[in-house]
């Protein structure tokens, strides 16, 4: 589980999961890099570097941006995809656009941060994207979401294969994560069964870590008690 020293860039870093992975990595010892679409907060625990304001769906940002805080940290070990969301839309009451929303902002902002990523990453290094356990079998409202998150797991297989040789790359799975948005939007659900962000971090953390070099290309489920 050892990260001390490792340079690692979180995508989505300001949001609730960016934050705890930031802070669990970083009280590890991990030199860290945050990047998001929302404008930086003033100070955030544990990282090194906080660069807001970037559109990763779109590839001349994500490179910009990744190259940017690579040179600060003097390289990179590990990359870590949180940046996405979420929207709940039945087919019937939806629209087509909702469908290419969660493309950009799950599939492709994974795809240009990893390609942008490729050019800095140290052999042995890795790259962690969040997909989801929604994507295994899609409920009714989710298609759009887990369409997207499935596309994110394709997404890891395919770059694991290519690039095997010089880097990891897995995906966790996790169930409902208990975030306040999450509560508020699912008042009467039970939360104690929901993953905790500090658990959903802490795979994060083995799977950067040098005790995960013999995984690449692993789905891994983080369910809670869901």
């Amino acid at each position: 589980m050892n990260v001390r020293g490792k340079r690692i860039i979180v995508t989505g870093g300001f949001g609730v999961l960016g934050r705890c992975v930031s802070q669990v990595l970083g009280s590890a010892g991990a030199r860290l890099g945050l990047l998001d679409h929302a404008a930086a907060p003033t100070a955030l625990e544990g990282a090194a570097r906080l660069l807001g304001g970037v559109d990763l769906s779109d590839a001349l940002a994500a490179r910009g941006a990744i190259g940017t805080l690579a040179g600060e940290l003097g390289g990179l070990d590990g990359l870590v995809n949180v940046a996405g969301g979420f929207r709940w839309e039945t087919l019937a009451d939806g629209h087509v656009e909702t469908w290419d929303l969660l493309y950009r902002m799950n599939v492709r902002t994974a795809v240009c941060a990893s390609q942008a990523a490729l050019a800095h990453l140290t052999k042995g290094g890795a790259i962690v994207n969040v997909a989801a356990g929604a994507a295994l079998r899609a409920g009714a409202g989710m298609g759009p979401y887990a369409a997207s998150k499935a596309g994110v797991m394709r997404l890891t297989e395919a770059m694991a294969e290519e690039h095997k040789a010089q880097i990891r790359v897995n995906a966790i799975l996790p169930s409902i994560i208990d975030t306040p948005a999450n509560r508020r939007d699912m008042a009467a659900a039970e939360f104690a069964s929901w993953v905790q962000p500090g658990e959903v971090a802490a795979v994060i953390q083995f799977l950067l870590s040098d005790a995960a070099s013999g995984v690449t290309g692993a789905l891994i489920s983080v369910p809670g008690r869901v």
